[in-house]
């Protein structure tokens, strides 16, 4: 599988082409899960399917869906072929075809897309990030905090501004000035011994590898770990800082606005103990 280009499957069957219409691509109306691969093992299978089942339930789809996922993940992963050390699956989960209109189709038939790409593992402690400040800000909307509906737009705008500001990524607020993520990761400030993340339940995205640091590796280490609300000031006079998602794991920040850091003892311990739980 060339690492430039990803295998596509719809409903199990390789596919290039999505059948329309689509509520996905009208409306966003769906879900979606970025897994890592290591030789076509899905890891933390279960906590992405937990967070998909959220989903599913708060927008109302079928609750069969989840089967359906299951075994579409399966028959796809059977039938990659050899495959790569470390792959990035996205799994995207549509409510499939409707009659024009906002108000979803009473018995819908959702619709499962797979792509699979080849990328480079995590083993290396990666370089700190370079942030600058969104023109964008997270909107609040408490019911679909915390899960991968398929709106993304606030995102796909920061990201475009990050490319423009030349920095790696960019730090987003939500519309009351709290400090929410980055674009594509979760965000944690180090004071002291302790680690601090934003609060999610106006809006973003609670992420598998930001669950495992609240709930095993930061206990693991002997971190007190909390949620909470709070502003950019606060941000900036952290001891350091370092970011979480599904494929990189942890990721140190390096900089943002006027301020820098070079202390990243905390992330590397964190990166050392997400190495003691990968397969290989």
């Amino acid at each position: 599988m060339a690492q430039s280009e990803a295998a596509i499957w719809i409903d199990g069957e390789p596919s290039r082409s999505l059948p329309l219409p689509d509520r996905g691509l009208d409306f966003g109306d769906g879900l979606f899960e970025t897994l890592l691969l290591y030789r076509g093992q899905a890891l933390y299978l279960d906590r992405h399917l937990q967070r998909l089942e959220r989903g599913i339930s708060r927008l109302g789809f079928p609750a069969s869906c989840l089967t359906a996922v299951n075994n579409t993940l399966n028959r796809v992963l059977s039938s990659a072929g050899s495959p790569a050390q470390w792959s990035a699956l996205r799994l995207t989960l549509t409510r499939g075809a409707g009659p024009r209109g906002y108000a979803p189709p009473e018995n819908p038939t959702p619709r499962v897309i797979i792509s699979l790409l080849e990328i480079p593992g995590p083993e290396q402690f990666p370089a700190p990030l370079s942030l600058a400040l969104a023109d964008i800000a997270w909107p609040h909307q408490p019911r679909l905090a915390g899960i991968k509906h398929l709106n993304r737009l606030e995102q796909v705008l920061a990201a475009a501004q990050a490319r423009a500001d030349g920095v790696d990524d960019v730090l987003m607020l939500d519309t009351a000035g709290a400090v929410c993520s980055l674009s594509a990761a979760n965000l944690f400030l180090v004071e002291g011994d302790r680690l601090v993340t934003p609060f999610l339940v106006q809006c973003g995205i609670a992420g598998t590898r930001r669950e495992l640091i609240l709930e095993h590796w930061a206990p693991a280490l002997g971190l007190a770990v909390s949620e909470e609300t709070f502003e950019l000031p606060r941000l900036l006079a952290a001891d350091e800082v370092f970011c979480s998602n599904a494929l990189v794991g942890v990721r140190p920040v390096g900089s943002l606005k006027e301020c820098s850091w070079s202390d990243f003892s905390t992330c590397r311990a964190l990166h050392r103990k997400m190495l003691e739980e990968l397969p290989c």
